[in-house]
């Protein structure tokens, strides 16, 4: 019996066209296994209302965007039977690559028939969705003001990140991990699910989607000329190492801070009071994902 797939395209996404996504789904995808549908989301019906509804009857929702799609996405069937695809056309593909989804297009469809499914941890914070990676501070900060800007992609996000460090000033915050309270100045505050913000810069390296618990990454406040550095052990996973980088893991995360400031979710940013708590919820999100993946 033929499963029935739903594809969300969310055009603005990672300022990729999507122009062709309809042909190569249609010369890749396995009509033997699947009968599909396409739906592009809109200011008027948002990838969240077309998951949702989608949900209702189909077995496959398909995002093809960014890590942003992806959380809009997931959070419309994390905790249910239907099943997760990604089609990576965004800016950083955390999630995607972390789970080695193809990055091409036609690669990614052509992953989607091997039906590969793995249920992996989703995360909550103050009750909302998150699955690659949440976090307040400089990154939260960087998110705000990426999200204003008129180009997308790696480069504008290192250029405003460029422009903003020297800029902002650490925090401190009182952080609550099952239990144990530890009060730290922080440059930012990383909630790392996977190992990664996406481009595979590695916060987290050993970071684990199964293992049911919430990597807290604290980043302390480190000299501007550094910041290559930081950059460099990113890239090569080798951020642990760093004295400036600590990493404490747990399930129930509470954090208090001065005053009410951004935090992004999965990239998003949205806006938050000085309180926030973090729960991991083990095994609560199926995703396809990629033949060199380890479950």
């Amino acid at each position: 019996m033929k499963r029935k797939a739903l594809f969300i395209i969310n055009p603005v996404s990672g300022g990729k066209t999507k122009d062709k996504v309809p042909d190569l789904i249609k010369k890749h995808l396995d009509g033997a296994l699947f009968d599909y549908e396409i739906a592009y989301s809109t200011l008027d019906n948002p990838i969240s209302a077309i998951s949702k509804e989608g949900a209702k009857s189909f077995d496959l929702i398909v995002a093809v965007g960014g890590d942003g799609t992806v959380n809009e996405t997931a959070s419309a069937i994390a905790g249910t039977d239907k099943v997760l695809a990604i089609i990576p056309l965004g800016s950083g593909n955390g999630l995607a690559r972390f789970l080695n989804i193809p990055l091409d297009t036609a690669d990614a469809i052509k992953n989607i028939n091997t039906g590969r499914v793995a249920q992996i941890d989703s995360c909550k914070i103050n009750d909302q969705w998150f699955f690659n990676m949440a976090g307040m501070g400089f990154d939260a900060h960087i998110s705000e003001v990426f999200s204003h800007g008129r180009t997308r992609g790696f480069r504008s996000y290192f250029k405003s990140s460029v422009q903003e460090i020297s800029k902002y000033k650490s925090q401190s915050y009182h952080i609550d991990i099952d239990g144990k309270v530890y009060n730290r100045e922080a440059f930012m505050l990383s909630f790392a699910n996977s190992s990664q913000y996406g481009n595979n810069a590695h916060i987290s390296p050993r970071a684990s989607l199964h293992d049911g618990l919430i990597d807290v990454c604290i980043i302390k406040p480190f000299p501007v000329y550094r910041l290559p550095e930081m950059g460099v052990r990113m890239l090569t996973k080798t951020s642990e190492s760093s004295s400036y980088v600590e990493i404490i893991r747990g399930k129930h995360i509470k954090i208090e801070r001065k005053e009410a400031g951004p935090v992004h979710l999965d990239g998003e940013p949205q806006m938050l009071g000085k309180e926030a708590e973090i729960k991991v919820i083990p095994h609560s999100l199926k995703v396809i994902v990629g033949n060199n993946y380890k479950m």
